[in-house]
């Protein structure tokens, strides 16, 4: 833990996904005004980070490679780290060597902006560029063998041209421009419904019943249970020890997220269901860092893995918090972002938090820092099993 809360930096995470939709890098932008390097350096020697953050790469930018020697390797592990170094500052051809030797340490390096001639000299894989502003040109795609990372990515339009252009990551807001969920209502109806019984804890008999209605949901439940996050010694194949393996408390969570992950007929993952984990995983450990109880943890839960619904099922959030009968926090938060629990949703949906912000809720920076860990060690792993 770091005494000094006032020294300890704020980094913004940022999930860049394949072309599937799929997590596979998290990029980290320092708060405006840190020291970039210190800031890399104190946070990726955070303890517990590349545990955390497995089996994803950290994407992180390197203005002054010449800074980066044997003895950071430690915070920044060539297998896990994927450098973003701007391409103007390998003209200078000490940097350029420099950089092939962190090459040939295991560094993967992604040039910000076309690197031209000295591209193949420093060993750079791929390119990246804001795609809201232009894509890099087909001869700088074509000889680099990538990744190739878009980002800023506006919407889906846009990310069909990044893609039809050769990308192979992705990120931005087009997260959030989504179709309204297809497929089965009569399946969304039965999670709704499954969920209203735990909710009044109806005995496992009633919920066995109701899954037994649902095949593909069925799947899901006996999928995650036998999955190895629970490291059983023989298989599940029953839904009331499938009930009793989970807990109601985690049913009741995992089926919240399934609202997102049953969806689309392609092999494509959700692009919202990661978020939604996350936003709620992270909500809750701010909550207990704000001496919350049990019970107020569970309600900061739901506003973060509700607070994508309308985006999700095209629908207005007060109609949807209606229909849910949710409790008047939680309420305010989704509709209005008021109260506690709105104040917290506003905090993670944040880019970079704000240090002020953070205090002015009872919060520290490092205390924020390990809410990301969290939210995005569990959003990582409810990907895997969903």
């Amino acid at each position: 833990m770091c005494a000094d809360q006032s020294s300890f930096p704020l980094a913004g995470l940022e999930a860049v996904a394949n072309a599937q939709h799929q997590w596979v890098a998290l990029a980290m932008t320092p708060a405006s005004g840190a020291g970039s390097w210190q800031t890399l350096l104190t946070l990726l020697s955070y303890p517990d980070v590349g545990a955390a953050l497995a089996p994803l790469d950290t994407i992180v930018t390197l203005d002054e490679p010449l800074r980066l020697q044997d003895e950071h390797m430690a915070a920044l592990p060539a297998g896990r780290v994927v450098l973003r170094i701007p391409s103007a500052v390998l003209a200078d051809a000490a940097v350029r060597k420099h950089c092939a030797k962190l090459v040939e340490q295991g560094y993967r390096i992604i040039s910000d902006g076309e690197p031209g001639v000295h591209g193949t000299e420093a060993g750079v894989r791929g390119v990246t560029s804001d795609s809201a502003v232009a894509l890099p040109s087909a001869l700088a795609l074509m000889s680099l063998p990538g990744p190739h990372w878009a980002r800023n990515v506006p919407g889906a339009a846009r990310l069909a041209v990044c893609r039809a252009a050769g990308m192979h990551w992705f990120s931005g807001p087009y997260e959030r421009e989504t179709s309204p969920q297809t497929g089965d209502g009569t399946s969304r109806k039965r999670l709704l419904a499954l969920l209203g019984l735990l909710a009044r804890d109806a005995d496992s008999p009633e919920l066995e019943t109701i899954l037994k209605q649902d095949p593909a949901l069925s799947y899901h439940l006996l999928k995650l249970v036998n999955s190895a996050a629970f490291a059983l010694s023989a298989p599940v194949h029953n839904f009331g020890q499938a009930i009793n393996m989970l807990g109601r408390r985690q049913l009741q969570r995992w089926l919240q997220l399934l609202l997102y992950a049953r969806q689309q007929d392609d092999s494509t993952a959700h692009l919202l269901l990661p978020l939604a984990a996350l936003r709620a995983a992270q909500m809750e450990v701010l909550c207990r860092q704000q001496g919350g109880d049990r019970d107020r943890q569970d309600m900061a839960f739901v506003v973060g893995v509700f607070a994508l619904l309308d985006v999700l099922l095209g629908m207005p959030m007060p109609e949807i918090v209606g229909a849910l009968h949710l409790d008047a926090d939680v309420a305010a938060a989704l509709v209005d972002r008021a109260g506690p629990f709105g104040q917290l949703l506003a905090l993670v949906e944040q880019p970079i938090p704000d240090a002020a912000r953070l205090a002015a809720l009872g919060l520290t920076p490092e205390g924020f820092w390990q809410s990301q860990l969290q939210g995005y060690h569990w959003a990582i792993q409810v990907s895997r099993n969903l």
